[in-house]
């Protein structure tokens, strides 16, 4: 049934301005609309919400009609006369569905082209996405020459004739379809390689789509290309549903732009959302919030303020963050949608199973609120509504002097202990998920949006106010109707002749020009968002992320007005083209049992060692890869990609061997290498051969005979996997030595425990170094490995900031009393910990569970739990210095960690890692040097690891971000690291902290070896 409303005749439009603005929702069970006019007052007196009519009905089939049947409904009630429509905003769930449910009439085959030169081979297009809807979207790739380097200085230049080849080959397959990527993309700004690409595409394969990754999402190369790649998919869905939604519009006479909204609360024109579908997927939520504020009207007040808003539904709570700059929080850097991960910008939105249809019980003696629920048949099924099931809206009903349906039904009817306990439970669902979604204890006000707003409550703990609105049943569709429109710049500028602020200055203007080019009133344009990420390691180079916003400039609608999206033909070749682009059945079944083999039983699964040699899996190597970033203190790198190189090599059949350091005999040759520079570079310029290029050239030179086995230089982050791949029977076919020469991933090379017990003059020479590229340092001999390290990051920019090294063996007496043991194992313990946690859905004891996995209490301790208030980040000589600030938070009396040391903030100073978790004292500045010892919670050698309390993720230094739930846990060093000279390499003193002592947090346990524990020849 269809709810509309209009408001009296005096509040009605009656003059012929263009002023009207019509918000229209189409939710996957209700399509909500508005009419807004701006300028006027609604009934209730209140200036500038201007609601002069409203609509809600059942979302159609094809949700023109839905359209169609809102916007008629809501002129006739109205008496509006269409040429006073200034604009026409359309929010849909319509796209990310088509991914979501992997419909294949929807999407359609894509060709990938990488302008990568001999980066990235190992991980190839789409390498991380689910079977299922790999083998329906991806049908041809292509690796050619291309890309840029950090510093926009060419990799090589792109080749017209490898392009041609590859278009030959697209035209065969009958892919319509490209995307481009290329590395660095989004910061080529002369050369544009994809721009040259994309004309040399549509000159050969004349008709073709073609999506360019810099256009969808920024810096992370695997991530931009999926997202582009699921954009070119969908596009010609995009078409067809984009001119159903003008075809209603051009029938009821409207001229006036259609705008889509986009997943930030902003708007995309209808020929922007036809090439950018991706960038409505997350809209839902976000008008909701975008309405929210706009009904608050704080920011028209001028007093700007955070506020939680939370749209009940039918099935389900969708809470998210509204920040004072009247825009949605966003997720962390990467976003995942149906098993694909991106980082295109998303809401930081989480869902609760409370909605007006859900199904109330007692279960066990108490009142259960859902999560199951009756959802769109809330209408049949509900007691109100003359059904049999009772649900959250019949108790809300009962309970309050709300009117729906026919309440005489529920009230007298429902017992009310249960009422009671209905509204009690309610409540506490409601609170815990704001509790969670909270930036600090502080209070917060609270927005109640949706259908399902009767649930709750007057009062919510943790909430300053709670607010509500006559219209907030629609506020989706205001959001979309009052949409601004925005641009972000997200590039990386050297601030070596340039200061910061200057840049900054240079980068938000170009920021607001692109909001203004999108359709934005020039004066109404600010800047609303900055991050600048200094690159670890190199020097002067800074990474920029601003955006721009503003309000839509109606003066020039007529130059978004006319665009028509082209039915017929494209309609027709379309449908054909899907018909025929279906993958075949046999790809998707041998795919299905690959990603099927990750399935195992936690609780039995056992590693496979025979003969004390232990033949890693993929289920070893998903723990292994959670463990080290765990173990990376905050630096190393995501292993991410090492990761899925990893897997590539056991998918193709590959062996990886790991042995105990107790195992090697006296006269073996242990060999290691790794990588060099910035973790930035490394998530976008994936990786080439460089790791084997500077282990082929060094023994064309090293005559002290070759390795017999390897090990990792350092276990945390993307180096700690480095061994495996180095050992891999597909490279050095090598077993690799359970342990590393760090026990965690310090900054530096001479941060080694080699170094540490001071064996010989130099450990690190001879030494290679090659960039993958065709360049490659040699150093045979050098006064120190400090000089080493020097010499290296000397070099780094010369070499693309980021490099494989190799180093010249020790033996395997050497490997035995310098390395710290067993860490393949630690790191193993600690993902088989965190992955337990995540399938026993018991995250709230993650910090304990991984405690137990290092040792115990005696070897680890968690420090504190609470929410990161504050970032601060500067680069001097290449490293990334700053500290995070976390105050805390509540946590469960059976954690085993006592409310009132989970009370006030801390801080963690880092160089690339984390160095010290420090207790800020009740009115003192504490600037640095002004901490006591009586304050360290934990100070290196000892690890201080943050992890994200909703994931069980590691975070790295440049991933802490203002509103984040983390753990923070410390870990006893190795007593490699506890001698006087291990302290000074690895100690306060290292970082600068010469006011400090060390002092352990606890006696350090030498890890389990996997090997002996599983060994079937003990």
């Amino acid at each position: 049934m269809a709810l509309v409303d209009s408001r009296p005749d005096d509040a009605r439009v009656n003059n012929g301005a263009k002023r009207l603005r019509i918000g229209v929702d189409v939710g996957g069970t209700n399509t909500d609309g508005v009419v807004i006019d701006p300028t006027a007052s609604d009934a209730a007196g209140e200036p500038g919400r201007g609601i002069i009519a409203w609509h809600k009905a059942p979302t159609t089939p094809d949700p023109s009609h839905g359209i169609a049947e809102a916007i008629t409904a809501m002129f006739k009630s109205a008496n509006i006369d269409p040429a006073h429509v200034a604009s026409v905003t359309i929010g849909t769930t319509h796209f990310v569905n088509a991914v979501v449910t992997r419909d294949s009439t929807r999407l359609s085959r894509v060709a990938v082209l990488r302008l990568c030169g001999p980066f990235s081979k190992h991980a190839p297009p789409c390498v991380d996405w689910p079977a299922s809807i790999r083998s329906i979207v991806l049908g041809h790739y292509a690796l050619v020459k291309g890309g840029l380097e950090v510093d926009g200085s060419l990799i090589s230049d792109i080749r017209e004739d490898e392009i041609v080849q590859f278009c030959k080959e697209t035209r065969e397959r009958g892919i319509r379809t490209v995307a481009v990527n290329g590395v660095f993309s989004p910061i080529d700004t002369a050369e544009r390689q994809e721009e040259r690409a994309a004309d040399i595409i549509r000159r050969e394969i004349p008709g073709v789509d073609v999506v360019l990754s810099k256009e969808v999402a920024n810096l992370g190369f695997l991530e931009r290309e999926n997202a582009a790649i699921l954009n070119a998919s969908i596009l010609a869905f995009a078409r067809k549903t984009i001119a159903s939604f003008q075809r209603p519009i051009q029938n009821l006479g409207l001229q006036c732009p259609v705008f889509v909204t986009q997943n930030d609360g902003t708007v995309l024109s209808g020929e922007a959302a036809s090439r950018l579908p991706i960038r409505t997927f997350s809209s839902g939520p976000t008008n909701s919030m975008r309405g929210a504020a706009y009904l608050v009207g704080a920011q028209e007040q001028g007093k700007a303020e955070a506020m939680m808003v939370v749209d009940i539904g039918g099935t389900t709570t969708d809470v998210g963050l509204l920040l004072a700059n009247g825009f949605p929080r966003q997720q962390a850097a990467y976003s995942e949608l149906s098993g694909v991960r991106m980082n295109f910008s998303y809401p930081d939105v989480k869902s609760i199973g409370l909605g007006g249809g859900s199904l109330v019980r007692r279960v066990n003696g108490r009142i259960q609120v859902g999560p199951e629920s009756v959802g769109y048949r809330l209408a049949q099924k509900a007691l109100v509504f003359g059904g049999d099931v009772p649900t959250a809206t019949d108790y809300a009903v009962a309970g309050t002097g709300v009117q729906i349906g026919e309440p005489e039904k529920v009230r007298g009817n429902l017992p009310s202990q249960d009422i009671e306990d209905f509204k009690a439970e309610t409540k506490r669902m409601l609170e815990s998920i704001i509790d969670t979604m909270k930036t600090s204890p502080d209070d917060i006000p609270v927005f109640l949006v949706g259908g399902g707003a009767i649930l709750a409550p007057d009062e919510l703990k943790g909430a300053s106010r709670v607010i509500t609105s006559q219209w907030s049943g629609v506020a989706n569709a205001i959001g979309a109707a009052m949409a601004r429109v925005s641009a972000v710049v997200d590039t990386v500028k050297s601030t070596e002749k340039k200061s910061t602020k200057d840049l900054l200055l240079e980068i938000s203007d170009e920021a607001k020009r692109r909001t203004i080019s999108a359709g934005a009133l020039p004066d109404s344009v600010a800047v609303v968002e900055v991050e600048t990420l200094p690159l670890p390691y190199i020097a002067n180079k800074t990474r920029f992320i601003v955006r721009a916003a503003g309000d839509f400039d109606f003066s020039r609608a007529d130059d978004f007005a006319g665009f028509r999206v082209a039915e017929d033909e494209d309609l027709a070749s379309t449908d054909e083209h899907e018909v025929s682009d279906k993958a075949p059945a046999a790809a998707d079944v041998s795919e299905t049992i690959m990603d099927a083999s990750a399935e195992v039983n936690l609780s039995s699964y056992e590693p496979r060692v025979e003969n004390r040699v232990w033949y890693i899996s993929e289920t070893d190597l998903d723990w292994i890869t959670l463990g080290c970033y765990i173990l990376g203190t905050g630096g190393g790198g995501s292993p991410y990609s090492s990761m899925l190189r990893v897997r590539g090599i056991l998918r193709a059949g590959g062996v990886i061997r790991v042995i105990s350091p107790d195992d090697l005999k006296d006269d073996d040759l242990v060999g290691s290498g790794g990588g060099a520079g910035s973790p930035t570079v490394g998530i976008e310029k994936l990786a080439a051969d460089e790791m084997m290029d500077a282990q082929n050239e060094l023994y064309k030179y090293y005559q002290g005979g070759r390795a017999t086995a390897v090990i990792a230089l350092e276990i945390g982050g993307a180096n700690g996997l480095q061994g495996l791949i180095l050992g891999a029977s597909t490279n050095m076919n090598l077993p690799t030595v359970d342990g590393d020469w760090m026990g965690r991933a310090y900054p530096t090379k001479w941060q080694t425990t080699s170094v540490v017990f001071n064996e010989r003059k130099i450990i690190f020479a001879p030494v290679s170094v090659a960039d993958g590229n065709g360049n490659v340092l040699y150093m045979p001999t050098a006064t120190s490995d400090l000089k080493v390290e020097q010499v290296i990051r000397a070099a780094l920019s010369q070499m693309g900031s980021h490099v494989g090294c190799a180093d010249g063996p020790v033996t395997g007496a050497e490997t035995r009393r310098w390395a710290v043991e067993h860490t393949l194992s630690l790191s193993w313990r600690i993902g088989r910990a965190v992955a337990r946690a995540r399938k026993e859905n018991r995250l709230e004891h993650l910090a304990e569970s991984i405690i137990d996995a290092v040792g115990g209490p005696s070897t680890g301790r968690v420090l504190f739990k609470g929410k990161i208030i504050g970032v601060e980040r500067t680069l001097r000589m290449g490293h990334v210095y700053g500290e995070v600030i976390i105050e805390g938070g509540n946590v469960d009396e059976d954690t085993g960690t006592s409310p009132c040391e989970l009370r006030g903030r801390i801080k963690i100073p880092f160089k690339n890692e984390n160095i010290a978790a420090i207790r800020l004292r009740e009115g003192a500045e504490n600037n640095a040097g002004e901490e006591k010892n009586d304050d360290v919670l934990a100070i290196v050698p000892d690890l201080i690891s943050v992890i994200d309390a909703q994931n069980g993720e590691a975070l790295g230094t440049p991933e802490y971000r203002y509103g984040l739930l983390v753990l923070v846990i410390g870990i006893t060093a190795s007593e490699r690291w506890t001698s006087p000279r291990g302290i000074e390499i690895g100690g306060p003193k290292a970082f600068g902290l010469d006011h400090l002592r060390y002092k352990p947090i606890g006696k350090f346990v030498k890890p389990l070896s996997v090997i002996d524990e599983y060994s079937r020849n003990k």
